[in-house]
């Protein structure tokens, strides 16, 4: 939907509106806001919010720390969990004093790639997201606990799915914020959930990820529950995913349908789906961005290892749904809910674009189960593996120039510091693996 300034102050003051939050999104994909009360709305609406921006992750140093906070208006929308003296949210771009878009800011981004896109003819990327997620019941502190609020499969209802109620209000909180759900169910491991809802452009579904999150981890909380989007939480059961369907168009026109081609894919299609494999490795440290990815992405629990594309089998990284017509897309099965989604779906579309600029040739799709393949046979197949940790992903990235163009210079710079940090004290750390395996046999 679409709002004025004006439209904005009149829902305010009709719905009793007394507190703003202008959300944006740091480099790790961590939801920040700036809360101000509604006799600022005015000077928020004019673009004159200001904030120190050496206090966020990947932004600035304190030197040069003054940033402002631009809202988008069609963002705006009232919290429904809050009865009285409400809070409403608008998601901000950040600005320069001088003017001029942040060049680190995740959002800015993803808009810098959608721009290229536009400029080769391509009107829109629209994307369906699927984010997963975990409940797990929190202690008498209201702390997370480890233990999940039930022993659910895939599609199951109550009693084994005991997370039913919540995902359901989960859901109607969703609508009432503008979300179209088309459907919400339990997931394959015990606790772990899954709602989806209508894809949207790009900027609109990266925002409507960021919301899904906050929504759901709230709902959650006032359950008595603890949401995690945490990739690989529990050790033997399937991980958490972010499945990313994706198409181009052009006007109203879906640019990845050909009706004349056996599998209704166009030439376009191909060429972009090629750009996705052939920078798989190096997009991995932003679709799988922290140590616990990894843990996810290892055969026998449903999540893609490898690098390759199927109509007919779900193994790959990319799988061609069965839709046609206007709902012909390819399915990134990679990403998963830790990604920042700008960032994300930033170097997905840059892979893709480049494919198409390159017209990069497609490899032979792989229908067979990869999982059950020999190692020789998936190289005799060419079939590479995704990185198999995060400092083999930060490697692949700093290799290609797609990616590194896609992040840009600041925002390349800063998110591989704070991922060789990340490294670093994960290798450093001594585990409770390591003392069960060695402490009593050496």
């Amino acid at each position: 939907m679409s709002y004025t300034k004006e439209d904005i102050k009149r829902i305010a003051e009709e719905q009793n509106v007394r507190f703003i939050r202008l959300q944006f999104t740091d480099l790790l994909g961590t939801i920040k806001n700036v809360e101000i009360p509604v006799s600022q709305l005015d000077k928020a609406l004019d673009n004159k919010m200001m904030f120190d921006g050496s206090s966020i992750e990947g932004y600035v140093r304190i030197e040069e720390s003054d940033m402002y906070l631009y809202p988008d208006l069609d963002t705006w929308v009232v919290f429904p969990w809050v009865a009285q003296d409400r809070v409403a949210r608008l998601i901000c771009d950040i600005y320069m004093p001088d003017g001029t878009p942040f060049a680190g800011d995740p959002r800015g981004i993803l808009k810098r790639a959608l721009q290229e896109a536009e400029e080769m003819g391509f009107t829109a990327m629209n994307v369906g997201p699927e984010p997963e997620f975990f409940l797990f019941k929190t202690d008498e502190r209201g702390e997370p606990t480890t233990e999940l609020n039930d022993q659910g499969g895939y599609f199951d209802l109550a009693p084994m799915d005991m997370g039913e109620n919540c995902r359901r209000e989960i859901v109607l909180t969703l609508e009432e914020m503008g979300f179209e759900i088309e459907a919400s169910h339990h997931e394959v491991a015990p606790g772990q959930h899954e709602i989806d809802f209508k894809y949207a452009d790009a900027i609109k579904a990266a925002d409507q990820i960021q919301t899904f999150k906050l929504v759901v981890k709230t709902i959650a909380r006032q359950h008595g529950l603890h949401a995690t989007f945490m990739p690989k939480p529990l050790f033997g059961v399937n991980g958490s995913g972010m499945h990313c369907h994706q198409s181009l168009f052009q006007g109203s026109t879906n640019v990845f349908y050909d009706e004349k081609d056996r599998l209704g894919l166009s030439q376009t299609a191909r060429y972009y789906m090629a750009g996705i494999l052939e920078h798989a490795r190096a997009m991995a440290a932003i679709t799988n961005p922290t140590i616990n990815s990894y843990k996810r992405m290892v055969p026998g629990y449903e999540a893609p290892c490898y690098v390759a594309w199927s109509a007919s089998n779900r193994s790959p990284m990319i799988r061609i749904p069965a839709s046609r017509g206007l709902s012909t897309r390819i399915e990134v099965r990679n990403p998963d809910p830790a990604a920042n989604p700008y960032l994300a779906l930033a170097v997905m579309l840059k892979a893709g674009l480049d494919g198409i600029k390159n017209k990069t040739t497609l490899p032979a799709p792989v229908d067979r189960n990869i999982y059950i393949m020999t190692e020789e046979e998936r190289l005799e197949s060419g079939v590479p593996s995704l990185p198999s940790d995060l400092k083999e992903a930060l490697d692949e990235m700093l290799r290609s120039d797609v990616i590194c163009d896609a992040l840009g210079e600041h925002a390349l710079a800063h998110f591989y510091e704070l991922k060789e940090i990340e490294w670093d004290m994960y290798k450093t750390q001594v585990h409770q693996w390591e003392r069960d395996q060695y402490l009593t046999l050496y």
